[in-house]
């Protein structure tokens, strides 16, 4: 696949400011999958997603409405891209009108091969601060992977387990929340809205919801329950979730620790799984 060592410890900084328009935005389009806010200041955990996009110019982007390959991130000869999973870690809380600085240095580029061929993996580390202070250390875990084979038999998504759930929302992700959290985050990707493309390129049954999108209700579920932001929360996307499938984004406590889980009722498979630790 190639030698990607050159692309290890390359670095970009980006500086945002958390605007009241756009948080009183995220909480107006989010609504039904977020946390009761403890003041009119307070932002949201998932709200960083939001901060310092890579906008690029119309001719860098790539087929699939992202930035093409090869600006920040590497151009790894498989066509897909996906956000896997990652995790966080929470320092301190953002406020209002604080200018936050975000960091992000490419942390590994590694290869395997999964049950659908190649897959190619990127692990990207971000340091936000405020005023030299960090505030959010993170990993996003990016996978990369071949076109779809149409010859070759879907696989068997996981099924959900028994749980004794302690707190669950119930959410029915539509084109219009999809739409909403793309133009929050200024992202790209014509899986969100362009179901031809969806259907037809990457081989998915519809519009697929963001795989961060999730990872903010899991986030927010886990805050209600502690009361508080979790220190850490990690979380991997398992299967696609596709739009107008209603879902359950649920709790529960074991051995100490909160696990999470968006489940599709249609079907009860589980798409995203978290674990949160208070602080």
């Amino acid at each position: 696949m190639g030698d990607y060592d050159d692309w290890i410890g390359r670095q970009f900084v980006r500086t945002d400011r958390i605007t009241p328009r756009m948080l009183n935005e995220f909480r107006i389009a989010l609504a039904g999958g977020l946390a009761v806010a403890p003041g009119p200041g307070a932002v949201p955990p998932g709200y960083h997603w939001c901060l310092t996009p890579e906008a690029v110019a119309a001719p860098d982007l790539g087929r699939d409405g992202h930035p093409r390959p090869g600006q920040f991130l590497p151009a790894l000869p498989l066509p897909r891209r996906m956000w896997a999973g990652g995790e966080i870690e929470w320092l301190g809380a953002f406020a209002v009108d604080d200018e936050v600085t975000k960091t992000s240095i490419i942390r590994s580029v590694s290869f395997k091969d999964g049950r659908s061929g190649p897959l190619g993996f990127v692990a990207v580390d971000h340091e936000y601060s405020v005023s030299g202070n960090l505030v959010l250390r993170e990993r996003q875990d990016l996978v990369y992977r071949q076109d779809p084979d149409p010859s070759a038999p879907a696989p068997l998504p996981p099924q959900a387990e028994s749980w004794q759930v302690l707190a669950h929302w119930e959410i029915t992700p539509d084109p219009v929340l999809l739409f909403r959290y793309s133009a929050l985050t200024f992202n790209g990707h014509r899986i969100h809205y362009d179901a031809a493309y969806a259907r037809e390129v990457e081989g998915y049954d519809g519009l697929v919801v963001h795989g961060p999108l999730q990872a903010v209700w899991l986030q927010n579920l886990a805050t209600a329950q502690l009361g508080a932001i979790p220190r850490r929360f990690s979380y991997r996307g398992l299967s696609p979730l596709i739009v107008g499938h209603s879902v359950h984004v649920e709790a529960r406590e074991k051995d100490g620790m909160l696990y999470l889980r968006v489940r599709r009722l249609t079907d009860d498979v589980v798409t995203m799984s978290a674990r949160a630790e208070a602080g």
